[in-house]
């Protein structure tokens, strides 16, 4: 461990709106251009508060990371703890940024603290975020006091926990909260204040490697009036669904059957579509409702929202976990 004076943190960048700018002063729009080193030299004193240690891994829109690159982070991460750095900081687009925190955390287990941010504003925008974001996620991944609590998420001076963190706006530069927990701490005049030492569940016994191959698994969101006519098949394409239900695990009768003689081929989880609170188990026992659902061989999904839900199915799918234990798994994130 490096002295508190000058501990060490590496920054690997992913791309997103923290580093998109316009190639030229006329062009519309902008696009992932700046490398890391352009990202640490617009925070002035960055190297004051650590070491930095910066490397390029992607140059993409949060909306265009895939699996395999979340996996080639996880193996980078365990590469890094192990060659003694004190902190890392993740930096993405923010589209993705909630589901590649969960993922890494569900993947690697060591105690060096991991920290994701990004911006919301691009970098020649009045009041960019980006540069306090990234001073914000470098105090974080530098204290002490980040270390064992898993993989964190630090946007606007709050830490929020990979298991909780949620996207709750489109454009806001306060765009992310943990709706059911709130952070578990904040960054006051540079130092970490923990309200909260978050319960960590357990990650995947199994490590993945970036040239795995990875499950097929989606997200079927019910909607009013849906007759479920997107069901048909899907044992034949999928290796794994999530049903994103109305309010505490509930879709239309119509549904039922097709769900049934899925979930003998495949797992398939059931969740809440509306990002907050559990599906229940044994309040309502009408014909799509979540006992009945439960009862024809769906998986509980608890408190996870449909898309972190299905990062766990496909985790373990990929891992070769069987159907206990991945129900096993379910039920630990309660």
């Amino acid at each position: 461990m490096n002295s508190a004076a000058r501990r060490r943190v590496l920054v690997l960048t992913l791309g997103g709106t923290i580093a998109m700018t316009r190639a030229t002063a006329g062009e519309e729009g902008v696009t992932p251009r700046l490398a890391g080193a352009d990202l640490v030299a617009a925070v002035p004193g960055l190297d004051a508060q650590a070491e930095i240690v910066v490397e390029d891994v992607r140059q993409v829109p949060g909306a265009s990371l895939t699996f395999e690159d979340v996996a080639a982070v996880a193996e980078r991460l365990c590469a890094a703890e192990a060659s003694g750095v004190d902190g890392i900081v993740v930096t993405q687009g923010t589209d993705t940024l909630e589901e590649t925190a969960f993922l890494l955390d569900l993947l690697h287990r060591g105690p060096t603290p991991v920290v994701l941010t990004g911006a919301m504003r691009p970098p020649q925008t009045p009041g960019a975020d980006g540069p306090a974001n990234l001073l914000a996620a470098v105090h974080t991944a530098s204290s002490p006091a980040a270390r064992d609590l898993g993989v964190v998420v630090v946007f606007a001076d709050e830490i929020h926990a990979a298991r909780h963190v949620r996207k709750v706006h489109s454009t806001s530069t306060s765009a992310f909260a943990s709706p059911d927990t709130g952070p578990i701490g904040h960054i006051v005049e540079g130092a970490v204040r923990l309200h909260v030492t978050p319960l960590r569940p357990a990650g995947i016994a199994a490590p993945l490697s970036s040239q795995g191959q990875p499950a097929r698994v989606e997200v079927l969101h019910a909607a009013l009036g849906s007759d479920g006519l997107l069901l048909d098949g899907l044992e034949d394409r999928l290796d794994g669904l999530v049903v994103a239900a109305f309010g505490a695990g509930h879709v239309p009768g119509s549904w039922t059957g097709r769900l049934e003689k899925l979930a003998a081929r495949i797992p398939v989880v059931l969740t809440s579509r509306t990002g907050s609170g559990s599906v229940l188990s044994s309040t309502y026992s009408f014909r799509g409702s979540e006992s009945d659902l439960m009862g024809r061989g769906l998986i509980s999904g608890g408190s996870l929202d449909p898309f972190k839900a299905r990062l766990l199915l496909w985790a373990h799918l990929t891992a070769g976990s069987d159907r206990a234990a991945i129900a096993a798994a379910f039920a630990g994130q309660h």
